[in-house]
């Protein structure tokens, strides 16, 4: 990191601090805006590199971030790159591509579940469409979940066509299961539950999942008829 970069920040971050009104600036310390100015510059260096350890710190203070209650727009932002690593923004040497890294990817759809907005409601539904990597997918069904944002069904109907996807190719239980979670969490928010219905239905038939799961679904199913 570029301490003269740093400090500029730090002035910055100070100035505008010292514009507020009194009663906010004892809201607001000029220590609190310096080190939250600082993290999302450190986040947003350590995301755009091209090392792949520097994304996994940038997911760390991310994290530290996000459980002490603090979103920024960047914070957005980093998340939303670091969700399509490789797949949005592929790098690619001599042809091959050099920033493929799944596990990132699932953590940083994880993490956007706790910044319940639209950006990254339709982060996720990217994810869910355009990756093929059964962990990350996952994640970003479950987050999907969490964020319980579904208007005219949109999130559903990705889902449930995912679903019916990965069934035909690779089914894994562990998909499945993170699917009925998130149709369980998504239900009150479902108007037309047909979509919902059939892939719940394919999960409790298929006998390629494992039985607790094929069970969930039959209880699941027993749910959305009841509701």
């Amino acid at each position: 990191m570029n301490l003269r970069k740093i400090s500029l920040v730090a002035a910055v971050a100070m100035f505008a601090v010292a514009l507020l009104p009194a009663q906010q600036r004892s809201e607001v310390t000029v220590e609190q805006q310096y080190l939250s100015t600082i993290e999302d510059v450190i986040i947003k260096e350590m995301t755009l590199s091209d090392v792949r350890d520097n994304k996994e710190v940038a997911l760390q203070y991310i994290e530290d971030a996000l459980n002490a209650g603090r979103i920024s727009p960047e914070i957005q932002e980093a998340l939303n790159s670091l969700a399509g690593e490789g797949i949005a923004n592929p790098n690619r040497e001599n042809g091959r591509l050099i920033n493929n890294y799944p596990d990132i990817r699932a953590k940083a759809a994880d993490l956007l579940a706790q910044i319940p907005t639209e950006e990254s409601k339709a982060t996720l539904v990217k994810i869910v469409l355009g990756d093929n990597e059964p962990m990350v997918i996952t994640s970003a069904i479950r987050s999907l979940g969490v964020i319980g944002l579904n208007s005219e069904d949109d999130v559903v109907s990705t889902i449930a066509w995912t679903e019916k996807r990965f069934a035909a190719l690779n089914p894994t239980s562990s998909m499945a299961y993170e699917v009925l979670n998130a149709y369980e969490k998504l239900l009150p928010y479902t108007k037309d539950r047909n979509a919902m219905i059939q892939s719940v239905s394919r999960i409790a038939a298929n006998y390629q999942y494992v039985t607790p799961v094929r069970q969930r679904a039959l209880k699941l199913l027993k749910d959305i008829s009841a509701n």
